[in-house]
């Protein structure tokens, strides 16, 4: 009989257009190294969570939603429902690389191009402009951003609490994606702060985008 501890279940919701989601996703994975942790992904995504309010954004983010935003997590979900939430993982993976890393943006190559490098079908690439999966997509969705409130955006964090109960928190937003030892410490302060009952919001000014020089 076995004395170790099971791992530390982790469900993480991503978009993967969202370069701050990439960035803590990231992170988890080195903390992930260190830690024995369990990730779990799930796909939530910003059109769904903005489609309501598109007038009251600017232009370009209106655009990059209406235009850029649907294809990706329509092919994500239906890579899930068809091949199982384990493809989820290497997917986003694959993904995130070409999107942010090497910057070839969210369009339909780079999406196909991701599919080949983890062994999914091209056929996937069908449910680009629409797809049955659109109600598990806005389910997932829904179990991410009801964890956390609607006025937060990707990604969403689950984990155990001190007493078992979930916690779960937007974020964090950092750049670059901590390593080492310094991944740990962030990892072990966020959920300190996260399993404070009172704990609202802690934020200072951003002055730059994310920094994906390490990746």
């Amino acid at each position: 009989m076995s004395d170790k501890s099971p791992a530390t279940p982790v469900d993480f919701w991503f978009d993967p257009l969202c370069p701050w989601a990439w960035m803590t996703s990231r992170w988890v994975l080195e903390v992930q190294k260190q830690r024995d942790l369990d990730v779990r992904w799930h796909l939530m995504s910003l059109a769904v969570l903005n489609e309501d309010k598109l007038d009251e954004l600017p232009a370009e983010y209106r655009e990059m939603l209406e235009v850029k935003a649907w294809g990706p997590v329509r092919v994500v979900i239906a890579a899930q429902e068809e091949h199982g939430p384990e493809v989820l993982g290497d997917l986003y993976t694959a993904l995130g690389t070409r999107i942010h890393n090497k910057g070839e943006g969210p369009g339909k190559e780079t999406v196909a191009a991701a599919l080949k490098d983890v062994g999914l079908p091209d056929s996937l690439m069908e449910h680009w402009d629409d797809t049955p999966y659109e109600p598990q997509l806005r389910a997932s969705h829904k179990e991410g951003i009801d964890k956390v409130g609607q006025e937060v955006g990707t990604p969403v964090i689950a984990v155990p609490g001190p007493d078992g109960k979930e916690i779960a928190f937007f974020g964090p937003v950092v750049t670059p994606a901590p390593q080492g030892e310094e991944a740990v410490r962030l990892w072990d302060g966020t959920l300190a702060v996260a399993s404070v009952p009172g704990f609202y919001e802690i934020k200072r000014t951003r002055t730059k985008g994310p920094d994906f020089s390490n990746l």
